[in-house]
């Protein structure tokens, strides 16, 4: 049985806020690939919860900038949270993999900056996401 749509969209928002922790928790011991990825899937899942939000069955896709720009138009996104989407879909690869960077591997390449930029980002899709979900 399916949960209502505000119910489903609380329930990935939760998880999104979760996951957020956990990237702050993991770039302040010292992982920063690891943190940005987690930031890049935290606002990823806020952005699903809007379009569960608006009565999606299946929300498919993992760019947090295509999502955001196929929000039903009443939960449409302002600029400043798009661009943060946008730069927010960077990490969702080459965090991960050797072969995403030219040499070495996303541990020794992601720096402390990195992170704490993809956590701000993703901080602004969450929040947008939160006012979004409170205000239907």
């Amino acid at each position: 049985m399916r949960s209502p749509p505000r119910d489903e969209a609380e329930r990935w928002l939760r998880q999104a806020e979760d996951d957020l922790c956990f990237a702050e928790l993991g770039a302040s011991h010292g992982f920063f690939a690891q943190s940005c990825f987690l930031a890049q899937q935290a606002a990823e899942k806020a952005v699903k919860a809007l379009h569960y939000l608006g009565g999606a069955r299946v929300v498919l896709g993992h760019s947090v900038g295509q999502l955001l720009r196929t929000l039903p138009p009443e939960l449409a996104a302002p600029t400043e949270v798009l661009q943060a989407a946008h730069l927010l879909d960077e990490y969702y690869v080459p965090t991960r993999y050797p072969n995403g960077l030219p040499a070495g591997t996303p541990a020794e390449h992601y720096q402390d900056w990195q992170a704490a930029d993809a956590l701000e980002r993703a901080r602004r899709v969450i929040a947008f996401c939160r006012a979004r979900l409170e205000a239907s």
